[in-house]
């Protein structure tokens, strides 16, 4: 087995530290430079509390990249029929895009689009209009800045504007900028989609960004999805982009983002030893599909 993947490994803070706290970015770094991973994604839910530039160091000082990603309120929606809540969230997005670029991150993702919750009716056209426009502005701003977006399809319960990947392909067409690219999550796929090869075959060479995740958040391996097809089409298109593995416990709560997630049961206990058998767990993978 190498030890060498030919992706870069990413892993979701989450799995080791519920909040931003100088302290806990040092100690979540520390923790996945140990596991082995490349690139730590940190959800910005919580930037209130983050310290931008003491984080930058202790991230660049663990040797890590850095993914930020996040979701929206429903106060601040770009996905509203409402301009000034329209703009709040135009607004949010902005923020988020620079406090990622001053952590020296060059990818900014997740659910860009809405707020991150069930929803009780269909997207709207005024809506969707609401999206694009957001979201082609936002673009403009990330290519100067040398950063890419990524729009994270997610299930019907956490959004209403993209479920699928021929939804999140339609989306990133009507923004019509080369730096959106589409972000494939098994966890979203197995609830959504037919299979988990068709998506990834589907976005081809417009796939940025990939979160592996069991169908129930917990250990790899442990549910029923089906990764070795699921890895065997990333070989297919030769993905070489990030693959960030991410999984939730109740025994690492975010006071944000646990609730809009749902995380009401504790699916395991031991971080470190998480992330360590997760990136165990995608290095066999990756070096089966390569060598099939």
């Amino acid at each position: 087995m190498t030890d060498q993947p030919t992706n870069k490994l990413g892993v979701h803070a989450l799995v080791f530290s519920g909040g931003t706290s100088p302290d806990e970015v040092r100690r979540t770094a520390q923790q996945a430079r140990a596991a082995g991973y490349d690139i730590l994604e940190l959800s910005l839910h919580d930037a209130v509390s983050l310290d931008v530039a003491a984080a930058r160091v202790e991230i660049a000082s663990a040797g890590l990249d850095v993914v930020c990603s996040r979701g929206l309120s429903f106060t601040a929606d770009v996905s509203s029929d409402d301009p000034a809540v329209v703009a709040k969230g135009a607004t949010l997005l902005q923020d988020s895009l620079r406090i990622t670029h001053d952590l020296g991150g060059t990818h900014f993702t997740g659910a860009l689009y809405s707020a991150l919750g069930k929803y009780g009716a269909p997207l709207s056209a005024a809506g969707r209009a609401n999206v694009v426009a957001t979201l082609r502005e936002l673009a403009k701003e990330a290519q100067g800045l040398g950063m890419t977006l990524g729009l994270e399809i997610c299930n019907r319960y956490e959004t209403n504007v993209i479920n699928t990947a021929a939804d999140a392909l339609r989306l990133a067409d009507d923004i019509g900028a080369d730096n959106v690219l589409v972000h494939l999550d098994t966890y979203h796929m197995n609830i959504e989609e037919d299979d988990l090869v068709r998506p990834v075959l589907q976005v081809g060479d417009r796939l940025g960004y990939v979160h592996v995740g069991e169908n129930h958040r917990g250990y790899l391996g442990s549910g029923h999805l089906d990764f070795t097809s699921f890895f065997h089409a990333l070989a297919t298109i030769d993905y070489r982009g990030p693959i960030t593995f991410e999984s939730f416990s109740s025994a690492v709560v975010s006071p944000t983002l646990s609730n809009d997630l749902a995380i009401w049961r504790n699916l395991w206990s031991d971080g470190p030893a998480l992330a360590a058998h997760a990136r165990r767990y995608v290095v066999d993978h990756l070096e089966a599909s390569r060598a099939a």
